[in-house]
């Protein structure tokens, strides 16, 4: 296991109570939380019980919280342990520790909703579109399959993500077609109810008509972007879809 150092101590009280941060740093972390008798998974889980009978729900506890995570203590872990503790220290301490830990382990459930995803598509979910981020209301991913001949993208959104209105332009032919490879998604075109898409289904849209497309609520969604070739094509985009329409949808 990687030494475990902290300087915390000396950054916060090393001018005003040095000693107290040389305990803190160099006895309490440096030696204490190196001693190899308990592994560092255990301890993290001893601390944060001690924290919460001793009803300590501040920063502190967060940090602890983080740490036991980072050593590899589960959403399902932490929630036995808290639920085991409060028959004993008692039930407000543990809401309290629940509002904390449900934050510190909210991104671990959205990568492993994000990871199963991932494995039920034979498309790589690709890098962050950065690139066009200002354009999408949630997060979303591009992963190029096909830029010779006709431009093919995977394009992932995470629940709730959809892209802006907006309309492919060309002076002649251009367009669209999108193929859901896997979750649930939405397609909408301007005046005109939202179709449903689920992994095979396929949508052909035309140049010139405005529309948007984009995830169902409760789940992620990917699909095939094809670029339909076309003279002078562009991408003319506009304004969000509000929540209140986009929270319609089922």
């Amino acid at each position: 296991m990687k030494k475990i150092t902290q300087d915390a101590g000396r950054k916060s009280l090393g001018e005003f109570a040095p000693e107290f941060a040389h305990y803190n740093d160099d006895i309490l972390f440096g030696e204490n939380w190196n001693n190899g008798d308990i592994d560092h998974k255990t301890r993290c889980i001893i601390t944060v019980v001690a924290l919460m009978s001793s009803g300590i729900t501040d920063s502190s506890l967060k940090y602890h919280l983080e740490n036991a995570k980072r050593a590899g203590v589960t959403k399902s872990e932490i929630a036995a342990v808290v639920t085991h503790v409060a028959f004993y220290a008692g039930w407000p301490k543990a809401w309290a520790v629940f509002n904390m830990a449900k934050e510190v382990w909210a991104e671990e459930s959205a990568e492993t909703a994000m990871a199963a995803h991932a494995n039920s598509m034979a498309f790589p979910i690709g890098a962050p579109n950065d690139g066009f981020k200002q354009y999408f209301s949630g997060k979303s991913y591009l992963a190029p399959v096909s830029k010779e001949q006709v431009g093919i993208f995977n394009v992932t959104f995470e629940p709730s993500c959809r892209n802006n209105w907006h309309v492919h332009r060309a002076s002649k032919g251009g367009g669209q077609i999108l193929i859901c490879v896997a979750g649930r998604g939405w397609y909408m075109e301007w005046g005109k109810e939202a179709v449903e898409m689920k992994p095979g289904d396929c949508v052909n849209i035309p140049a010139g008509v405005k529309h948007w497309h984009g995830a169902a609520k409760d789940s992620w969604f990917s699909h095939l972007a094809i670029e339909v070739p076309g003279e002078n094509a562009s991408n003319e985009w506009l304004e969000p879809v509000p929540d209140e329409e986009y929270n319609k949808l089922p």
